[in-house]
């Protein structure tokens, strides 16, 4: 599994899902992960909306293996329902 973070800096949502991202990395739950600032790569929210196909409105937007989760909130529970770390 593979996860795409697009973000923007100080953005403390988009910083936790780096974090995790980054511990599931360690654990080797996930391959890999790659965070994309949406503003140093010209990205609006409009783009984001044409690929995911609904309105968005907060940052950071989170993608497993290419399917839309959400943002950092919907990405901590997919983890922690999945169990992907121990406790």
């Amino acid at each position: 599994m593979f996860v795409v973070i697009f973000g923007r800096p100080a953005c403390p949502f988009c910083d936790r899902a780096k974090a995790l991202a980054a511990q599931l990395e360690r654990s080797g739950a996930i391959e890999g992960h790659r965070y994309v600032d949406i503003h140093a790569e010209g990205i609006t929210k409009a783009d984001m909306e044409k690929t995911i196909g609904k309105p968005v409105h907060t940052v950071p937007q989170i993608f497993l293996d290419q399917t839309h989760v959400g943002g950092f909130t919907e990405f901590d529970r997919y983890v922690r329902d999945e169990a992907l770390l121990e406790a």
